[in-house]
C-alpha cells in the first residue's frame, strides 16, 4: 500500500459568544450553546483544516488540524499551505504503515497543527487497514470512559457559579476558570465555584500567562488559606518565564501547570531541568500529533509528572483523538478538557452506539470509539453545508 495523495478542505464554525450564567438551560443542547448572538453582537466563528490522506488500495484516513492565530500562531491559511505545498507531497510514494518515518519527514520546526491533522489522518488509516480503534496502536486502553472537564470563560463570580451548577446538572464533575486579571477578585470567582460545587467536584484555574510572580503567588495563597481547593493553576507566568514559574511552584501548595511554555518535547525537559511545574498540558495541536502527544507523556511521567488534556477546539475526529490519547495513556489525569463540545456542532453521522453523536452521557463521561481508526465519519450534509469555497488559500 502506497500514500497516492494529501488533500485539505476549509470547514468555517459558528460560535456563539460564552455566557456566564446558564439559568433556563434546560436541553444539554441549549446548555451547550454557551449563549445568545445578536445583530449587534454576530457569531464569531472557528475554523478547521480538515486532512484526507488516500492510497493505491483505496483506503483512506481523516484528520483535522485546528487554525488559531492568537494561540497556535497559525492561521488557517498557513496551516493548508504548510499542508498542500511543502508536508502533505513528502508522503506520496510512502508506506502509511512506516509512522517513525513519515512523521519524522515532515517534523520541521513549528507548523505543529498542520503536523497534527496529518498525524491524526495518518493514525485513522492505519487504524482502518488493521480494523482496529487508534488508542490500540496508542498502547490499548487504560479506561473506556473519560470524564468530562470544561472551562468559564471569567465573569462575574455569581454567574460562574450558575455555570457549574447547570453543568452538575448534565453530570460534569470539573470546571477550570479562567482567570489572570486581580489576584483578589480571582480568588472570588473560584471561591464561588467552589461553594456552588461543593467537594468532590475538581475546580482548576488557567490564568493564561496574565500574573506576574508575585501576583501568581498571592493568588495561591488567598485561595489556599481561603480552603477553596484548587486542583490546579495553569500557566499562571509568561511562557518563557521558566525561573518564574519554578519560584512559584516552590512557593505554593497549589499544583502547577504547563501549557504556554509546553509544545514541544523538548519544551518539557526543559520544564522538569528547572522544576517549574508539576502537571504537563497536552494539546494535540500544540504537540504536532497523537505520536508526539504520547512522546510527552511519557517524558512527563518519567519525571513524575501527570498531564492534563486542553482544550484546543476542533471538531468530531479532534474530539476522537483526545479520547484515544486519554483512554491510552495512564499518566494522564481523570478529568479531560473537551470545552470543544460546547461551542458547535462536530458534524459527525449518529451510528447507533457512537457516543459523539451526542457527546456527553449523564454522568458526564465520554465514551472511547470502538470503530476502527478514529472511530467516527462526518456526516456529508452537514460538512458541505460548513465547508469553505476549496479553491481558497
Amino acid at each position: 500500500m502506497r500514500i497516492t495523495g494529501v488533500r485539505t478542505t476549509v470547514v468555517r464554525m459558528p460560535i456563539p459568544a460564552p455566557p456566564y450564567s446558564t439559568e433556563g438551560a434546560g436541553t444539554k443542547r441549549e446548555w451547550y450553546r454557551l449563549g445568545r448572538v445578536t445583530p449587534e453582537k454576530p457569531e464569531p466563528v472557528l475554523e478547521y483544516v480538515i486532512v484526507t490522506i488516500e492510497t493505491d488500495e483505496g483506503a483512506s484516513g481523516i484528520g483535522e488540524a485546528v487554525t488559531d492565530i492568537g494561540f497556535f500562531g497559525e492561521p488557517v491559511e498557513e496551516v493548508r499551505s504548510a499542508i498542500d505545498v511543502h508536508l502533505g507531497p513528502r508522503l506520496k510514494g510512502k508506506d502509511p504503515f512506516d509512522r517513525e518515518t513519515i512523521l519524522n519527514s515532515i517534523d520541521f520546526r513549528g507548523n505543529s497543527c498542520a503536523k497534527a491533522g496529518i498525524d491524526l489522518a495518518l493514525h485513522d488509516l492505519i487504524g482502518k487497514v488493521l480494523g482496529v480503534p487508534v488508542c490500540v496502536l496508542l498502547g490499548g486502553k487504560v479506561r473506556r470512559r473519560v470524564p468530562v472537564s470544561v472551562e468559564i470563560a471569567g465573569g462575574p463570580p455569581d454567574g460562574m457559579a450558575r455555570f457549574c451548577l447547570s453543568g452538575m446538572e448534565h453530570g460534569i464533575r470539573a470546571f477550570k476558570a479562567k482567570i489572570g486579571g486581580i489576584p483578589e477578585d480571582d480568588v472570588e470567582r473560584v471561591a464561588a465555584m467552589r461553594a456552588a460545587a461543593g467537594p468532590g467536584v475538581a475546580i482548576r484555574a488557567d490564568a493564561n500567562q496574565g500574573y506576574s510572580v508575585k501576583e501568581a503567588i498571592r493568588f495561591c495563597h488567598l485561595a489556599e488559606r481561603r480552603g477553596v481547593g484548587i486542583d490546579l493553576l495553569e500557566q499562571p507566568v509568561a511562557a518563557w518565564d521558566l525561573d518564574g514559574m519554578a519560584h512559584v511552584r516552590a512557593s505554593v501548595d497549589t499544583l502547577i501547570e504547563a501549557d504556554e511554555s509546553a509544545y514541544s518535547i523538548h519544551d518539557v525537559i526543559n520544564i522538569i531541568r528547572r522544576n517549574a511545574a508539576d502537571v504537563i498540558n497536552i494539546k494535540i495541536d500544540k504537540a504536532g500529533g497523537l505520536y508526539a502527544a504520547k512522546k510527552i507523556a511519557a517524558i512527563a511521567e518519567a519525571a513524575g509528572l501527570k498531564c492534563v488534556l486542553g482544550t484546543a477546539f476542533g471538531l468530531g475526529p479532534e474530539v476522537a483523538a483526545k479520547l484515544h490519547l486519554a483512554a491510552s495513556t495512564v499518566g494522564v489525569t481523570d478529568a479531560v478538557e473537551f470545552t470543544e463540545i460546547l461551542l458547535h456542532e462536530n458534524l459527525l453521522l449518529p451510528p447507533a452506539g457512537n457516543a459523539l453523536a451526542l457527546p456527553l452521557d449523564a454522568d458526564g463521561c465520554m465514551p472511547v470509539p470502538e470503530g476502527p481508526g478514529l472511530g467516527v465519519d462526518f456526516d456529508p450534509e452537514r460538512f458541505e453545508a460548513f465547508t469553505v469555497d476549496n479553491r481558497r488559500g
